[in-house]
């Protein structure tokens, strides 16, 4: 399989990290989103995005429209809730015969209603379950690919430098496999956010982290702490929304999602106050503590003035 031009929907963190990552003298890369629309964004966020865009050799699209027209190869990288609407807009506009690749994390009835959505629009749809946070990686990130084209579309993106395993002809399976991961990946994230913060407030928590080292000594429990603290911090809402679709997931297997609600409302908390500026300042580095700390501050503010 061919494929000359990628458009990349969505240009957040993953969008830019593909778009840089697969710009090759045989693939030209543009991108939509809508921080390029003049009509959704301020003034300053489309200025610098643009900009991004425009430095990194990706032709910013004004529409959704526009990308289609002129891509063989669409992949869609937006937040988990916006998954099915994203398709639908794309089905509009998609060249028949395309691929539509689909990065969301969204559960398996979410990507089966996609999958239908441009399957009558006449491209292929493939979706991909990208099962490790893309930074470390890059366009090597791990990613397990399903559907009838999956098998072809995961030889054509190893030939690009991608690390993709096409596992199902169905769509379902490979969204099943990242959302039971997400569970407990991002339920260990509001574990240990929720855990340390609550050991550092009662000031045990280089005992409790000992005895954490005891039982799993091959983990670095103080910087991986810090890597979840830091990551919720900046992507809370993301994460938020993907363990709503993985609640989705559980109970599309008939299951009560206790768990996986609760830690969708913890990573959303973290949001909150991030949004809220509870971290604002903390450099990319900080331990776990320095967060830790801020939250601790904050709810002592809360009792003092209740």
């Amino acid at each position: 399989m061919k494929l000359e031009h990628m458009g990349m929907i969505g240009y957040g963190e993953v969008g830019k990290i593909f778009t840089a990552g697969l710009k090759t003298s045989v693939l030209s890369v543009s991108a939509w989103d809508i921080k390029f629309d003049a009509d959704t964004a301020s003034a300053a966020v489309r200025a610098v995005e643009l900009a991004h865009a425009t430095q990194a050799g990706v032709l910013a699209c004004p529409s959704m429209q526009s990308l289609c027209e002129k891509s063989d190869f669409v992949i869609s990288a937006v937040t988990a809730s916006n998954t099915l609407a994203v398709a639908q807009e794309t089905a509009k506009h998609i060249r028949v015969g395309s691929i539509f690749l689909d990065l969301n994390s969204a559960s398996p009835g979410t990507k089966q209603q996609a999958a239908q959505i441009m399957e009558t629009a006449g491209a292929h749809y493939v979706e991909a379950g990208v099962m490790t946070s893309v930074p470390p990686y890059g366009v090597r990130v791990p990613m397990l690919l399903g559907g009838a084209m999956a098998e072809t579309v995961a030889e054509t993106l190893r030939a690009l430098g991608m690390n993709a395993k096409p596992v199902a002809t169905e769509i379902g399976v490979a969204s099943a496999i990242k959302m039971c991961r997400s569970v407990m990946i991002k339920g260990l994230e509001a574990l240990v956010i929720e855990s340390y913060t609550t050991a550092r407030r009662h000031g045990i928590e280089q005992h409790m982290i000992a005895t954490l080292s005891e039982t799993f000594p091959s983990i670095d429990w103080d910087k991986q702490g810090a890597y979840f603290f830091s990551r919720v911090a900046q992507h809370g809402k993301r994460r938020a929304e993907e363990m709503r679709e993985a609640a989705n997931t559980v109970r599309e297997a008939g299951f009560e999602p206790w768990m996986a609600a609760a830690i969708a409302g913890k990573h959303d908390w973290v949001a909150e106050q991030s949004r809220a500026g509870v971290f604002d300042g903390l450099p990319k580095d900080a331990d776990w503590q320095q967060f830790a700390d801020r939250l601790i501050a904050l709810q002592t503010a809360s009792v003092q003035s209740g």
